[in-house]
């Protein structure tokens, strides 16, 4: 569909690797010196963090923290190595989280998706993202510059204005989120406006397969990133729409939620990520985001890590008896009994009754030896049940609700 954006997309393993060797200890030697880390990362050597297998030893920042942090030092929570002045802008998403945006060349790195779905010199993007105080709609402009492409601001709503201004100025493109561009062609079939649109680039929503196969149908292309607000572009989909390939300037891990440690390849578990943007240094930021990580690479030819896309949420935390159970006492339960593996809390109901069973993956024999610390941990009593080594599920929940209610 496109040439690369760069020839950092088809670099070789070992080419990266020596990147990122000379990249990560300048991140964490800047976030370091970051009031909003607390002294949570004083004790690290940042000359030893040079890879992937490194970083697992360092604390996750939640995005709970980061609201904490905000709310003690406004607006940035002592994050960002700039003061708020430094900005280009300053958004507010709902919580509120206060984000920065500067105006380097594609600071949030978009401009690597738009280049993957064609997007570039002679097209112009009807941008339908938010540009009232959240950052989704510059964030794509930004990348849409960085193609050299041309932008209609549109935001969403007044859909009838839309068409009329999609035929008027000749877009090519569409930037938003995966329904709406239905919304509009199916404006536009009412008014009889035919649209030159051919190419999509999406976010912020589901793409289901048959929505994609609704644009394919009416000639159009239709592509989705996984990117956020605090972290600007994490991953994308090429034309060879096998995965989405991680952003050159985020180290992403899989680890199971409520804890920091990676899983497996091909293991469902939180996304963490650390971002290497010089200006918001941050460093293992749990998105609570759900993915896996698939093994090879593209077809297209880039070359670099590739995650399934989004598969749900990492908090998983769920009332059971009035009481909230939380993916981080699970993890604590583990770290507490070094021969449990890994342990999964199942929430059902007997007549009207919440149950709660903890099944508890070890090589021990002895349910009741638990017990204590199960109702210690979780703060509830609940029928303890053993699992051989790898009998848990490796689909990233750790509290499994099974309730109903109808």
């Amino acid at each position: 569909m496109s040439s690369y954006f760069d020839a950092l997309e088809t670099r070789s393993d070992e080419s990266r690797a020596a990147w990122l060797a000379e990249a990560l200890p300048q991140q964490i030697e800047r976030a370091q010196g970051l009031a909003g880390y607390g002294g949570s990362l004083d004790a690290v050597d940042a000359a030893q963090v040079t890879s992937l297998a490194d970083l697992a030893g360092l604390p996750v920042l939640r995005k709970s923290a980061l609201g904490a942090a905000q709310a003690a030092q406004s607006p940035f929570g002592g994050f960002t190595t700039r003061p708020v002045s430094g900005f280009a802008h300053v958004f507010q998403s709902p919580g509120p989280i206060y984000e920065p945006g500067g105006g380097g060349f594609d600071w949030w790195r978009l401009g690597r998706f738009l280049n993957a779905c064609g997007i570039g010199p002679g097209d112009v993007v009807q941008n339908c993202f938010g540009y009232h105080l959240t950052p989704a709609g510059m964030i794509f402009e930004s990348g849409a510059r960085a193609v050299g492409a041309a932008v209609l601001p549109a935001g969403t709503g007044q859909t009838e204005l839309q068409v009329t201004a999609a035929r008027d100025v000749g877009v090519t493109a569409y930037a938003g989120t995966p329904d709406y561009l239905k919304v509009i062609l199916e404006k536009a079939d009412e008014m009889g406006v035919t649209l030159g649109i051919t190419k999509a680039a999406v976010s912020g929503g589901a793409l289901f397969p048959s929505l994609r196969e609704y644009y394919a149908g009416r000639g159009i292309a239709c592509l989705q990133c996984y990117a956020t607000a605090d972290l600007g572009n994490i991953a994308y989909e090429s034309d060879a729409m096998e995965g989405m390939i991680v952003d050159e300037h985020v180290v992403v891990e899989i680890v199971t939620p409520g804890t920091g440690n990676p899983v497996a390849v091909g293991e469902v578990g939180e996304v963490v990520v650390t971002t290497l943007n010089p200006d918001y240094p941050l460093v293992r930021f749990a998105t609570g985001d759900l993915s896996a990580v698939m093994p090879g690479s593209s077809p297209c030819g880039r070359t670099n890590l590739r995650i399934k896309g989004w598969m749900g949420r990492a908090d998983q935390t769920t009332k059971i008896k009035g009481m909230f159970v939380r993916p981080e006492q699970v993890a604590a339960l583990v770290a507490k009994h070094p021969e449990i593996d890994r342990a999964r809390v199942v929430a059902s109901r007997e007549g009207e009754t919440d149950v709660m069973v903890v099944r508890i993956e070890t090589t021990g024999t002895d349910a009741a030896a638990y017990e204590a610390s199960v109702a210690a941990v979780l703060k509830l009593k609940g029928k303890v049940e053993l699992v051989a080594p790898g009998g848990l599920p490796r689909d990233g929940l750790v509290i499994e609700d099974t309730r109903t209610y109808e």
